[in-house]
């Protein structure tokens, strides 16, 4: 795919390393973990990897973004945006760690402290199944509403991980226009309509992050002119 983000974890270790970040344990482990709840996992195209496509590019990115703000970041921020997806996987989470009787959650507060456990929950989506309506068309909705409100009492850390995810999301989207079919089309209607209604508003909020409100916006209009209908 054009302009695709790859990004492997030797490309992402090497890129910290000369950023002037020491990789210590705390990172490492949080790689080994995300390398193990995604790995095989692909993405929409059924052809790119979740690691190298999705998990490792936003770390970078939010790393990206620390350095260029002049904002001091920590291994807790880097470790964060490895881990952002991991609560996801609910399957592969149970399979990997049904021989753990304490639970993932447990064991992702007891690794990687409370201050991860936390960003990992407030990015996590929600089922389904847990909002109102009469579809899921309208428990969509009501859980995008649920979302925004979590986002937007959110703290800074939380906000930079989920606007560099949502732009790599977006991204990628745009490079999967060609391939066509309902799903994509529904995914680009969806990522307009929640980038107007919500994301580019957001990225202005105070703490405004205007960089990354311009990636949003680059990547919005890029997928207007798509012409989806």
């Amino acid at each position: 795919m054009k302009n695709q983000d790859f990004v492997k974890r030797e490309d992402l270790e090497n890129f910290l390393v000369q950023s002037g970040i020491r990789i210590d344990d705390y990172i490492i482990t949080a790689m080994d973990v995300s390398s193990e709840i995604h790995n095989g996992i692909k993405r929409e195209d059924n052809q790119s990897p979740f690691l190298e496509t999705h998990i490792w590019p936003v770390t970078r990115d939010v790393v990206k973004h620390y350095l260029t703000a002049n904002r001091n970041i920590t291994s807790v921020e880097i470790v964060s945006s490895i881990l952002h997806d991991v609560m996801e996987d609910n399957d592969r989470i149970l399979d990997l760690y049904k021989t753990k009787e304490y639970g993932f959650e447990a064991y992702l507060k007891y690794r990687f402290g409370n201050r991860v456990y936390e960003i990992c929950m407030d990015l996590k989506i929600k089922p389904l199944e847990n909002f109102p309506g009469d579809d899921d068309q309208q428990r969509q909705l009501a859980r995008f509403h649920d979302y925004c409100k979590g986002l937007s009492a959110a703290d800074y850390d939380i906000k930079v991980i989920k606007l560099v995810d949502r732009a790599n999301n977006m991204k990628f989207i745009n490079n999967m226009s060609k391939i066509g079919g309902k799903l994509v089309n529904n995914k680009i209607k969806r990522y307009l309509r929640e980038a107007e209604d919500f994301y580019l508003s957001y990225a202005l909020l105070e703490p405004s992050i205007k960089d990354l409100y311009l990636k949003l916006r680059e990547s919005y209009e890029n997928l207007k002119l798509l012409n989806i209908t």
